[in-house]
């Protein structure tokens, strides 16, 4: 039988009826449970906290991920998916036997995530979100298996779920075992681009999305962290 995640309050308090928070996540609750060892080590994070403020007091939500997933990840990102000004929680969370999917969690739990890849040792590497085609709703992009598929994914997230929207193959944003992931979405005129290395890290791209279909141009050679960094930039 599954069991699913233990969802906690810590240092908790009386919240008013105004609209909640969150303003900061971390990782904790070291594990060796899956040794899989894609981002330079074999300890994953079992637990994600996330606080969340209202009325001026903030407290603690804790999960606690049962024995078969663990956030496979650097760091939680707080990006606001629902274009309020106020950010949710992407990670990647990872079942130990169907691979990596990414999650979203909001103020009192999980929102929603995708498939996981469906097999064990199989990771995604989040790129970033934001409203890709300019129609209101907000875009999250990542590269699916980018050591084997090498394939750009963006989902939509309306109404609180996420839906698939368009893939594309031949690029990257991580090597195995590096311990950070490269790239992200830039906007130097006006337009979101997700900044991405060709499959064979040979080249730099910038890629749009107009809701349909994508757009790749070339931007450069591909060097080291430091050409992301400047092409993140706009120089």
């Amino acid at each position: 039988m599954r069991l699913w995640a233990a969802v906690t309050w810590l240092a908790l308090g009386t919240f008013g009826a105004t609209a909640q928070t969150i303003t900061d996540a971390r990782f904790t609750g070291p594990t060796d449970r899956y040794a899989h060892g894609i981002l330079g080590d074999a300890i994953e994070w079992g637990t994600l906290e996330i606080d969340v403020a209202r009325d001026g007091e903030t407290r603690t939500l804790r999960i606690d991920l049962p024995e078969d997933h663990v956030f496979e990840d650097v760091a939680p990102r707080l990006w606001d998916l629902t274009g309020d000004g106020s950010p949710e929680v992407v990670v990647v969370e990872t079942d130990v036997y169907q691979g990596g999917a990414l999650a979203v969690y909001g103020a009192t739990g999980k929102l929603d995530e995708t498939p996981h890849i469906g097999q064990r040792n199989r990771w995604l590497a989040p790129i970033g979100a934001a409203d890709l085609d300019g129609d209101g709703v907000i875009e999250v992009a990542y590269i699916d298996r980018p050591h084997l598929a090498r394939t750009l994914r963006v989902w939509r997230f309306e109404g609180g779920r996420l839906r698939h929207a368009a893939a594309l193959g031949g690029l990257t944003n991580h090597r195995i075992g590096e311990r950070d992931i490269a790239g992200g979405i830039r906007s130097c005129a006006g337009a979101p681009e997700m900044i991405l290395a060709t499959a064979d890290w040979a080249r730099l791209v910038a890629v749009t999305f107009d809701g349909e279909a994508f757009k790749v141009t070339d931007i450069g050679p591909h060097q080291n962290r430091q050409s992301f960094a400047k092409a993140l930039a706009c120089k």
